[in-house]
């Protein structure tokens, strides 16, 4: 860049003006798991930007990607001070704008959102100074010396209005006949719809609410100034997976300044008529919705299982919009809510693999996330393999944190690509992608970041264990008893524990040495459940794999749920490369065994 400012125009997503030093990405962040809520720092492991501190910076990054706690972090990092000064994008991101325009409503503070495109993106650097002013990004070589000042964000004290088409029921919310809680639940509902050019708004017939999970005192101030208002959910919800086991906080030794915030969080959400479902797996349960049936869902694993395995229909909702489409009953018509908007994007050829254990599929979820950016792929080659629901929900996870698409397709498996022919537009000619095995290879690697053969910790249930999954593990177990080191601790929801524990599975584990987590999730989970003096984690999970490094400040070993009971046994990870993978180690070294 020299001296002269290079000047670009996008689309404004929240006005505002600010400048600060570039910081860019070619890669999209996930907040949650991705940047420390109280610091701004950035956490992800596998991201670029990672140790860096976005506070004040001019941030340029693709998109988000992964959680929709994302918008509660960025919500929290304004409330504190640690957020960055502008955020600028490649497209238009809803987790991340919620997130700010949930803190101008409730706080009064904001910053602004820009979209600029992914052709003009392509030409940004991490160097130099930036400076958003409503549609217009201006680059300098280094900070201008014109000693300007943005000015606050202008009050907005004017009726609200808006472009779309509101029946009735819209706009009796909207006036407030409802409750200050339900009218500004439909502000909030209605920006956002315009943000994704929606047009009207259509009825949803349950709720999962992700912004139950604690960030910090502005998501609990979030909750409760609703509930002064008189927040009340007009549909069936559940709630995700809280930050503590609300029934065993202190029993588990967790900190009060953490434990009493956080069982206070899902107290208010339930106050508001929510259900104590507690679970990042509301797939699990009796009330999971059908084929068809338009709903809100948040959580990131659980939107894109119930689009693609259930064949619900759901965006990618952010945290706080869920709760506003819940105390209003009515989302915006767009997205994946239309048949239009679940067409593949991208066609993704597996190669066919023999062998196969269960850490195939998040492995691949994870590699084919990555690929897929936010496009919704079709995924050839695995029709003979008959994927298990169980390994849909690893594949689903994985493919969530890397991809920011709501939806996947896999040919002759998930429900609307039996026939691959309705998930694709005629005579469309689409972008293909051919897996690798050298490219899965690299994706193990990734997810393996220990380098020590060391066990301490063994974490499964994420998401939330299912009842096949305790099966699974309980012969795994059986006649068995863990390494006395090594923590086994199993995350899930209540309803699945009881069931598992009705079914005469949860005694053999017990005898093992499993330790049984109910309410929260890895995501949330940290000391004491993990050791202070633990070196190294364990999982099967690819999302937590993936998060584990940033969230638990500890390296992790990835393998399957086979593996990993060895590895409880024995304290050490034996290294091992699946029967399916180790062909393309053998390629890369022919010495490899």
């Amino acid at each position: 860049m020299t001296s002269t400012p290079i000047a670009l125009t996008g689309r404004s997503l929240v006005e505002g003006a600010a400048q600060g030093p570039l910081l860019f990405a070619d890669t999209g962040l996930s907040f949650w798991g991705g940047v420390d809520a109280c610091s701004g720092e950035v956490i992800d492991r596998h991201h670029p930007l990672s140790g860096q501190r976005i506070a004040g910076r001019v941030l340029a990054i693709p998109s988000g990607r992964g959680s929709c706690t994302g918008s509660s972090v960025m919500m929290e990092l304004i409330s504190n001070g640690h957020a960055p000064a502008a955020l600028v994008l490649a497209e238009a991101d809803e987790i991340l704008t919620l997130g700010v325009l949930v803190a101008q409503t409730l706080f009064q503070r904001s910053l602004p959102v820009l979209c600029i495109g992914k052709e003009a993106f392509a030409g940004l650097r991490s160097e130099g100074w930036a400076r958003v002013e409503g549609d217009r990004l201006s680059l300098y070589a280094q900070a201008p010396g014109d000693h300007w000042q943005a000015a606050p964000p202008a009050q907005d004290g004017q009726p609200f209005t808006t472009r779309l088409s509101l029946e009735a029921q819209d706009q009796a919310l909207l006036d407030g006949s409802h409750g200050k809680a339900a009218q500004m639940a439909m502000q909030i509902v209605l920006r956002m719809a315009e943000l994704q050019g929606a047009e009207q708004l259509l009825d949803v017939t349950q709720a999962h609410i992700d912004g139950c999970i604690y960030t910090g005192p502005a998501s609990l101030g979030f909750a409760e100034q609703l509930l002064r208002w008189g927040a009340k959910v007009r549909v069936p919800t559940t709630l995700n997976a809280i930050s503590v086991d609300q029934r065993r906080w202190r029993e588990l030794g967790i900190d009060p300044a953490l434990g009493e915030p956080a069982s206070a969080l899902g107290d208010a959400y339930m106050a508001m008529g929510a259900q104590m479902s507690f679970t990042c797996a509301p797939y699990l349960l009796d009330s999971a919705p059908t084929q068809g049936e338009q709903i809100v869902w948040a959580e990131s694993n659980a939107v894109v299982y119930a689009n693609s395995v259930l064949g619900a229909r759901t965006l990618k909702y952010p945290d706080y919009l869920d709760i506003c489409i819940a105390l209003t009953g009515r989302a915006p018509r767009i997205g994946c809510h239309l048949d239009s908007q679940r067409k593949a994007r991208l066609i993704v050829q597996v190669p066919a693999l023999e062998a196969l254990d269960d850490s195939f599929y998040p492995l691949l979820g994870y590699h084919i996330g990555a690929l897929a950016g936010s496009r919704i792929p079709l995924v050839r080659g695995l029709e003979q393999a008959q994927p298990s629901l169980d390994d849909l929900k690893a594949f689903g996870a994985a493919f969530a944190t890397t991809s920011a698409a709501p939806l996947f397709h896999i040919a002759g498996v998930t429900p609307e690509a039996l026939d691959p022919a309705q998930v694709l537009e005629p005579d469309a000619s689409l972008p293909s992608e051919r897996i690798e095995l050298k490219g899965l290879l690299h994706s193990w690697r990734a997810l393996n970041s220990a380098r020590e053969a060391r066990v301490d910790v063994v974490s499964l249930g994420n998401p939330h264990f299912s009842f096949s999954e305790f099966a699974a593990l309980a012969q795994l177990c059986r006649g068995r008893h863990k390494h006395p080191e090594v923590v086994v601790a199993i995350t899930c929801g209540r309803a699945v524990l009881e069931q598992a524990r009705a079914a005469g599975l949860i005694a053999g584990l017990e005898r093992f040495g499993v330790t049984l987590v109910t309410d929260t999730c890895w995501c949330m989970l940290g000391e004491p459940v993990i050791p202070s003096a633990a070196r190294t984690l364990m999982t099967n999970s690819g999302k937590y794999a993936h998060y584990g490094p940033g969230l638990a400040g500890r390296p992790v070993h990835f393998a399957s749920l086979a593996e990993c009971v060895e590895s409880a046994c024995s304290g050490q990870a034996s290294g091992r490369l699946p029967a399916w993978l180790q062909p393309a180690a053998c390629k890369e070294d022919p010495a490899h065994v």
